[in-house]
């Protein structure tokens, strides 16, 4: 398997027992470092995630990974929040945060432009579409082209 492969494999192992335990499976990624491959999860709860939570997920998870065996070889489990600059990968994400900023990647992208960077305004009604406002304009991003997506969090101005 490859690791987008891999990648999409582990989040079907890891999403039930994630929302099981009452949290939600942000974002995973299987990626290769310096140190050696990395198998990331993102969790997030209703009220946010502690160091605690993430360290009980990673038990968690650790047993699950080891039971089903799909990576072949050595690697790091790390689990956390999202961050302040949250992934956003599906409708329901993007829904979440409407009226928030957003810095949005496409594969293809719309108009010759792959790169927005702007407020999320709407979903559409089916899920394949969000509106973003950049800098006054629409532009309707088709989700089946996203490649990333961030909130793009602006920390208020100290009045210094």
């Amino acid at each position: 398997m490859n690791p987008r492969e891999t990648a999409e494999t582990l989040t079907a192992i890891i999403e039930p027992p994630v929302e099981g335990a009452g949290y939600e499976l942000v974002d995973l990624a299987y990626v290769r470092e310096p140190h050696g491959w990395v198998v990331r999860v993102f969790i997030d709860g209703p009220h946010g995630v502690a160091h605690a939570d993430c360290e009980r997920v990673s038990r968690e998870l650790s047993a699950v990974l080891d039971v089903h065996d799909v990576i072949p070889h050595a690697y790091t489990l790390e689990v956390s929040s999202p961050g302040l600059d949250r992934p956003l990968r599906t409708a329901a994400h993007f829904a979440r945060f409407v009226g928030q900023k957003a810095r949005v990647k496409l594969h293809h992208g719309v108009g010759g432009r792959r790169n927005f960077s702007g407020t999320i305004r709407a979903v559409s009604p089916s899920g394949t579409d969000v509106t973003l406002d950049v800098d006054g304009a629409a532009f309707v991003l088709p989700l089946a082209d996203l490649e990333r997506a961030n909130l793009e969090y602006r920390f208020p101005k100290s009045g210094r």
